[in-house]
């Protein structure tokens, strides 16, 4: 048997919606890493862009399970001396709740130069609308 490789203009991209509304959050992000870097498709290659694109409704609705509601931290670090910045779950829930799905699907996408144009095709929204109507997205249900 002869392996194929797609080409790129072979290469299909579909769009997808996903209601993050009472949705664990790591259950969320693993189906959309998934989708993002295309390992639901039979023609997947680790190597070529193969991904979908992934909007993602209502992201400051998301669940957490046990006690990360309230012990969860977002660090981040500007490179001085007590330049180091913590944000808890529920600053970060309250200011930038598209962060936290965000940060969580970052996360699980391979530590590539693929990881910035898989991200460039997940669109979250705090809301329950989006304006990519006119690409037909089909909508996912997540348990």
């Amino acid at each position: 048997m002869k392996t194929t490789l797609p080409k790129v203009d072979e290469i299909e991209h579909r769009w997808y919606v996903i209601n993050a509304e009472d949705v664990v959050l790591g259950r969320l992000s693993t189906k959309v890493a998934r989708l993002l870097s295309g390992k639901h498709k039979p023609t997947y290659t680790p190597f070529f862009d193969m991904g979908d694109f992934v909007i993602i409704l209502n992201a400051g609705k998301v669940k957490v399970t046990g006690q990360k509601e309230f012990a969860k931290e977002y660090k981040r670090y500007s490179g001085y001396p007590s330049g180091q910045r913590v944000t808890s779950f529920q600053q970060m829930r309250e200011k930038r709740p598209e962060h936290i799905v965000y940060h969580s699907v970052k996360g699980m996408l391979p530590k590539n130069k693929l990881r910035d144009r898989m991200l460039k095709r997940l669109k979250i929204y705090t809301g329950n609308d989006h304006n990519h109507q006119a690409q037909q997205p089909e909508e996912i249900k997540i348990s």
